[in-house]
């Protein structure tokens, strides 16, 4: 297991349609590599392309917010197939350093998925792992928390966004696509 450098904002990678995985053979060391780094940066959730691979996959861990059962999860191929309902959260971004904003989604989702092994499922979520994986799912789709939210509210941390972009452009330049 190692510790994998996040992707930040600005990275062209983190605006791609992430790539189904078709080969579930050689994703043991990539999700353990995954889950080191999100611990590291105390995240509870992190998609492939926050790490620099161009994969259909996150993982989340919310056991710090609901300890009352197993809340480790691995998602592959994710496509959300419903939503409904109506929340609103403050989300931060392991993407996007030390910028938190008041983001709207779905309370309600139901998520077409494969699990490591690839094997398929259907589950309705709710509550904080809905709204993680909804983030994920995000992630994995080329979108970002700031484009959830109103001009005025990204105006707010344009200064920081600039910032973070300038500095991720530079450094994907040197960083090499990760192959399975």
């Amino acid at each position: 297991m190692a510790l994998r450098e996040i992707v930040h904002y600005g990275d062209p990678i983190l605006r791609k349609v992430c790539q189904s995985v078709k080969d579930f053979s050689k994703l043991t060391k990539l999700i353990d590599d995954m889950f080191d780094t999100m611990y590291e940066e105390s995240g509870i959730g992190l998609a492939a392309n926050q790490v620099g691979v161009d994969l259909n996959l996150f993982i989340i861990d919310i056991t710090d917010i609901e300890e009352e059962a197993e809340n480790i999860y691995v998602f592959i191929n994710s496509q959300i197939q419903e939503s409904h309902g109506e929340s609103w959260f403050e989300e931060g971004c392991l993407s996007i350093p030390d910028v938190r904003l008041d983001v709207k989604r779905p309370e309600f989702i139901t998520l077409k998925y494969q699990d490591e092994n690839g094997e398929d499922h259907v589950e309705k979520f709710s509550g904080h792992l809905a709204r993680a994986i909804q983030h994920e799912v995000d992630h994995l789709n080329g979108v970002f928390i700031v484009d959830r939210v109103s001009q005025t509210a990204k105006m707010t941390v344009k200064k920081e966004l600039k910032t973070i972009e300038k500095k991720a452009v530079s450094k994907s330049k040197f960083r090499k696509e990760f192959v399975l």
